[in-house]
């Protein structure tokens, strides 16, 4: 059974953070807000936890799996970003964005598309998603909880523990986060490519 944490989503318990924090250093599976809906997360090279959000999610080798990174600075060890992409990047970030960049070594290959070499990347703006990546001083391995069948992601703590009580280890619950996902930019080619229009703005990338 999943642990449930009910945290303040603006001055989240720093408890409960170093809680959570402990069973993804663990190997724990935790479904956590983000300010694009709720997400999966686990540990970078948790590789049994990759499989497991595959299972969850009932996902194929070509997904891109995105590191959500505390800020630009963290971002840029996991990503090789040209100087006309850092204009654009640095621009979006904190944000509801997800990057497709060229991976750097420091990527686990199990993570990456298998004829692209990429990684998906994102900063977010929320509160309780940053106080969990300052605690682990490492990204999160995430993917939008949105489950077979469903044509929206899952939005209530309570309804993610209720149906997936026993495929996760912990519900790190903030309040409605809101359901439209991140806007995702694939910007791994000559031009920016825009992969799903979300809740950040594409005007720029167009």
């Amino acid at each position: 059974m999943a642990r449930y944490y009910d945290v303040h989503p603006e001055n989240p318990q720093p408890r409960i953070i170093g809680q959570v924090a402990d069973l993804i250093r663990g190997g724990g599976l935790v479904a956590y807000p983000t300010d694009s809906c709720y997400a999966l997360g686990i540990q970078l090279g948790n590789q049994d936890g990759l499989d497991r959000i595959r299972q969850i999610r009932q996902l194929d080798d070509r997904h891109h799996f995105t590191l959500v990174c505390r800020d630009f600075a963290q971002l840029g060890q996991f990503v090789q970003i040209s100087n006309s992409v850092f204009r654009l990047v640095k621009a979006s970030t904190p944000g509801s964005y997800t990057f497709i960049l060229p991976a750097t070594r420091e990527v686990p290959r199990r993570m990456l598309h298998p004829k692209k070499r990429t990684v998906g990347v994102r900063v977010p703006r929320h509160t309780v998603t940053q106080a969990l990546l300052a605690e682990l001083a490492e990204p999160l391995v995430s993917s939008t909880l949105v489950l077979p069948g469903d044509d929206e992601p899952m939005t209530q703590g309570w309804e993610i523990k209720e149906r997936l009580d026993h495929q996760l280890d912990a519900v790190l619950d903030a309040g409605d986060c809101g359901k439209e996902p991140t806007t995702v930019i694939d910007l791994s080619g000559p031009e920016p490519e825009i992969l799903r229009r979300g809740a950040g703005d594409v005007s720029r990338f167009e």
